[in-house]
């Protein structure tokens, strides 16, 4: 800080102390360091000055005390830098008897990409006294405060109002006229300056929307690092709108320098200052600032008339995989609404009255015409017709249907509070939610949701761990994932397959096997045409004839084993559910029948879509990956998840299957294993894997067993190197062999 007028002053320049406020740049509730200079107008200067005696007149020493006393007390944790600037002002001038204080108070650790952030206000005695009075009486008319002290000589500033700022946050982005300067990111150094247009805008502990750094930063990373401007005259300005029109910001300075841009200067930019005004006059204008940008930064009522909203969705009462499977049917056959996403199924410990069920937790991303109001009184009328009755707050119910965030509403009545006001504090909303929106900004807190569950995880990372676990509804049943590895036992009905042809393929035989199978596996996967490579292909009618049979047999003779049918085709999926099967595999992914994913998601039972290429006498002729088979298949799997997804199929429902054997040679099958724990990210970050290593011919290459049935050890080896890769199901022949395969190998892995 630099004095601007004549006025005797003491001065304490980069005081350190450490005080909780806020989070820390890893969003951890704790202390942090700060840096303050603080300059006080006092007439002590001059008495101390002709006396040469400091007596009880006002001195760095005590005030650089006072200050540390105040910061080292039990005050409770302060939530914004302006709330504790302001309470530095009011200890300097009525404690320590300054006349007015320049105050700037510095987060070195504020932000992952940035020097730091400040905050620089003034007050003078009168200002205090009436702020105080407008806390107590929020009806005072507070004067306007002048900030009479200029930024360092470095970044100065014209309006020298309070303002808060981002100092040197790096980043990098395409910027250059030059050919040479589009083919590779720069380092790109941005200062901001957020000028606060009223004091009354800092009165209290809270953080306005406009003077969240960390979302003003967060907003002008992204749009910058996904920016290719030519000039930095553009840059800076784009970077002005994001501030005033995404942010509200009510007036900012931006500086840009590129360090790179001469040989012989440290860096070369400029720095503009804009206020909203300008920011409406560009958007109006249709400015290149404007078409530049992604059109993600829409608000709403800006595109159609279709809105995006979030819902929660839970049940602990009855059959609560089909209450949530029944109320969205009922949102779906409304015309006003189409569901467009649902998350991961979650069975959690009940939370604030804990004395019932468990619940069945997900969300799911729906749009839709309906006003808010409106859209709640829908919800409302399917919990009554799924079975909702009136009980205690927080107790049991059949189905309870919450809207989470509406666009970026903000609505707050006796019947309808939006965002939700409890979702930062639940686990069970939170988690489902970033299973479709992680990187949504809730609207008031200003984080992501993915953050947002990063940070309850900080506040109750030493509490006592409740369940909550990720499920997948199979036959009426709740099947938790991550703690096990399931077995899906194999039942081919078919005279033709690779290792089992013929044997089964009657009904009276694949009651026998199937009973033998039951007794360790816990899904049985019934198939009616081989896939092996070059099988012959049959027909619908004649797949439906080996594979319908053998299903109603199964469930005559009471085998309550959930059954799997093996079948591409969507009529032979159709009725084999019809007759009792819980589960459609589907070894084309969805691809092999155009009607496949639709049919998959009327019938609302798990699928499993593996990766695929071709048709079995094909297949081995398409085994080119360009050198990473493992992220090749994780693409291809992407899309036919995302195609399922897009149909109606509930995400809880899918699981992937990277086709071991299919459309690969044994050196990739052999990578796949060894890279099983890759498939599982980025968009199938969370889906559970199948995996089908059984009696397959790259085994018998590598062990030199040429009978399929003689493969059972290179089979439990292949399981066992599955199950350390996260596997969560395997589908094999030998099904008593590998359970204990899988049994010590969960020990060691799970």
């Amino acid at each position: 800080m630099e004095m601007n007028d004549s006025s005797d002053f003491l001065l304490l320049r980069d005081l350190n102390v450490a005080f909780c406020v806020g989070v820390d740049n890893w969003e951890r509730n704790r202390k942090q360091p700060l840096v303050l200079t603080v300059r006080l107008k006092s007439t002590s200067v001059a008495l101390t000055g002709s006396t040469d005696f400091l007596g009880s007149n006002m001195n760095y020493s005590t005030v650089s005390k006072d200050i540390i006393k105040f910061l080292s007390s039990d005050m409770s944790q302060v939530r914004s830098l302006e709330a504790l600037a302001i309470c530095i002002a009011r200890l300097c001038i009525l404690k320590c008897g300054a006349e007015k204080v320049d105050l700037e108070v510095k987060k070195p650790r504020a932000l992952l990409h940035a020097e730091y952030v400040c905050v620089r206000i003034s007050r003078s005695r009168a200002d205090i006294l009436a702020y105080d009075a407008a806390i107590s009486t929020p009806s005072v008319s507070i004067p306007s405060f002048t900030f009479s002290v200029p930024a360092p000589t470095d970044f100065q500033v014209e309006d020298l109002r309070d303002h808060f700022q981002i100092c040197n946050l790096n980043l990098s982005a395409i910027i250059g006229i030059n050919t040479w300067e589009r083919e590779e990111k720069q380092k790109i150094i941005i200062n901001i300056v957020v000028h606060f247009p009223n004091p009354l805008e800092i009165l209290g502990d809270h953080v306005p929307p406009s003077m969240n750094y960390r979302r003003i930063a967060e907003a002008v990373t992204k749009h910058v690092e996904n920016s290719s401007y030519k000039t930095q005259e553009a840059l800076v300005e784009s970077i002005a709108y994001v501030c005033l029109h995404d942010c509200r910001t009510p007036k900012v300075t931006i500086r840009v320098e590129k360090p790179s841009a001469l040989l012989y200067a440290a860096s070369a930019g400029c720095q503009i200052t804009r206020d909203s005004s300008w920011a409406f006059d560009v958007k109006s204008s249709g400015s290149a600032v404007v078409s530049s940008r992604q059109t993600e930064l829409s608000f709403v009522g800006e595109t159609s008339e279709w809105k995006t909203v979030y819902l929660a969705l839970g049940s602990n009462l009855g059959n609560s995989i089909a209450n949530i499977e029944s109320a969205l049917r009922k949102l779906e056959g409304n015309d006003a609404v189409k569901v467009l996403d649902t998350s991961f199924l979650y069975e959690t410990a009940a939370m604030y009255v804990t004395d019932q069920p468990n619940f069945l937790n997900a969300a799911c991303k729906i749009s839709t015409t309906l006003s808010p109001e409106n859209l709640l009184k829908v919800l409302k009328t399917i919990e009554e017709e799924v079975g909702r009755v009136v009980s205690k707050k927080w107790g049991p119910r059949a189905i309870d249907l919450d809207i989470l965030l509406y666009e970026t509403l903000e609505i707050n009545t006796p019947l309808l509070t939006i965002p939700h006001p409890r979702m930062s504090e639940r686990e069970f909303v939170l988690r489902p939610l970033s299973d479709i929106a992680a990187n949504l900004e809730h609207p008031k807190l200003f984080r992501t949701i993915a953050k947002l569950l990063a940070l309850l995880g900080h506040e109750t990372a030493s509490e006592p761990t409740s369940l909550f676990r990720k499920v997948i509804p199979l036959s009426n049943q709740i099947i938790p994932l991550s703690t096990k590895t399931y077995i899906m036992g194999i039942l081919n009905v078919t005279p033709d397959s690779f290792s089992d042809g013929g044997n089964f393929n009657n009904p009276a035989s694949a009651l026998v096997h199937a009973t033998h199978l039951a007794a360790s596996s816990t899904i049985i996967d019934v198939g009616g045409m081989s896939t092996r490579p070059n099988a012959e292909d049959i027909s619908e009618a004649e797949e439906l004839a080996r594979v319908v049979p053998v299903i109603s047999a199964l469930r005559n003779a009471g085998i309550k084993t959930p059954l799997s049918v093996d079948t591409f085709r969507a009529g032979v999926a159709e009725a084999a559910v019809a007759a009792g099967a819980n589960l459609v595999n589907d070894v084309t992914g969805g691809l092999g029948d155009p009607q496949m994913y639709k049919v998959m998601a009327r019938l609302g039972v798990p699928v499993c879509l593996m990766h695929m290429r071709g048709t079995p006498q094909t297949m081995m002729e398409l085994t080119e990956y360009n050198g990473d088979v493992v992220e090749v298949v994780r693409a291809e799997l992407a899309t036919c998840v995302n195609r399922a997804i897009a149909c109606g199929v509930r995400r809880w429902n899918i699981v992937v299957d990277p086709g071991i054997g299919f459309a690969k040679t044994g050196e990739q099958s052999l990578q796949l294993l060894k890279g099983l724990k890759m498939l599982a990210t980025r968009e199938l970050e969370g889906f559970p894997v199948l995996v089908g290593p059984s009696r397959k011919r790259f085994l018998g290459t590598l062990t030199g067993q040429t009978v399929s049935k003689d493969r059972v050890w290179g089979t439990a080896a292949a399981c066992s190197v599955a199950v350390a890769g996260g596997a969560d199901f395997l589908r094999v022949h030998d099904v008593e062999e590998m359970k204990d395969v899988i049994t010590v190998a969960d020990s060691c892995w799970r």
